[in-house]
């Protein structure tokens, strides 16, 4: 891949390192902190709960760093050294990570969101339970990391290298697995859904008894999807369509479903306690022996809807 962005000399790096960067007090070593801002070399440092968002790190040595809860919100990580860091529990949403080396890193239970991971190094990562979704991961190396219930919806994999990755239990609806590099056993451990496979092919949407909780499907293509008996407490479904969806017995506690499309899906015995469905449309929608306990249902539209009770609803019609 052509390479479109200039080296960063020493006097630009250090500019890069002494702009933007919010120097507050918290649970890391201050001196490792002055040590990155003068020097941009902090390979071991103690950075733990430091407040690092939006900071211009490109090209800065982090290896082996202790990174623990720290805010990289939004930074700007191009062609960093991470090798060997503790980022467990950082926040990295938005982050630049573009060509940044993350080799056998400690991302576990991170927060990835729209973070740029183009062409960086993965290889051997723990990414257990890590939320990476709308990430974009195109041609990264991830042989050998560990995405164990990983959220990478809508995330871009076009091109990256998966092989001997663990996916298990690895959330991918609605992403972009085109020419990349994974083996079919790796696949099937993963959940998919409307997913791009490696061949141009779309993924079936199997779901059933999948980890979701929290889970953001905000806008999601989950049309027709088997979704039953999934943990989907709290998770946020805001204008996600479930057209002739089965969510039997589906666990949904607090889930916020405003404006989604309910139509024809089945709900039978699933728990909508607390669950928001302003403005949904539940035309045709099954909620047979459904808990509706504290459901929010403001302008939900019924019509042909199979109450909980067993009555028909066409009230909306």
């Amino acid at each position: 891949m052509m390479n479109l962005n200039p080296p960063l000399s020493v006097a630009g790096l250090c500019l890069f390192l002494m702009v933007g960067i919010s120097w507050q007090v918290g649970a890391y070593d201050e001196d490792d902190l002055e040590k990155l801002k003068a020097t941009g070399d902090c390979s071991g440092c103690d950075l733990s709960e430091s407040d690092l968002a939006g900071a211009k790190l490109a090209g800065a040595n982090l290896s082996g760093a202790n990174l623990f809860e720290a805010d990289l919100e939004w930074a700007f990580l191009l062609g960093a050294n991470l090798e060997g860091a503790s980022l467990y529990l950082a926040n990295l949403e938005g982050a630049n990570l573009t060509r940044a080396n993350l080799y056998e890193a400690n991302l576990s239970e991170a927060i990835l969101t729209k973070a740029n991971l183009t062409d960086a190094t993965l290889t051997g990562a723990n990414l257990r339970w890590v939320d990476l979704n709308a990430a974009n991961l195109t041609d990264a190396t991830l042989t050998g990391a560990d995405l164990e219930g990983a959220q990478l919806t809508k995330a871009n994999l076009e091109g990256a290298n998966l092989t001997g990755a663990n996916l298990s239990e690895a959330i991918l609806i609605n992403s972009d697995l085109t020419d990349a590099t994974i083996e079919q056993e790796t696949l099937d451990q993963a959940f998919l859904c409307h997913t791009i496979l490696p061949d141009g092919q779309q993924s079936k949407c199997d779901l059933s008894g999948a980890n979701l909780e929290d889970a953001n499907l905000w806008d999601a293509n989950l049309t027709k999807a088997n979704l039953s008996g999934a943990n989907l407490e709290w998770a946020n479904m805001t204008g996600a369509n479930l057209s002739g969806a089965n969510l039997k017995w589906a666990d949904l506690i607090g889930a916020t479903l405003i404006g989604a499309n309910l139509t024809g899906a089945d709900l039978t015995n699933a728990n909508l306690t607390f669950v928001n469905l302003t403005n949904a449309d539940l035309e045709k929608a099954i909620l047979t022996k459904a808990n509706l306990t504290m459901a929010y249902l403001s302008k939900a539209i019924f019509c042909d809807t199979t109450m909980s009770d067993g009555t028909i609803n066409n009230s909306g019609c």
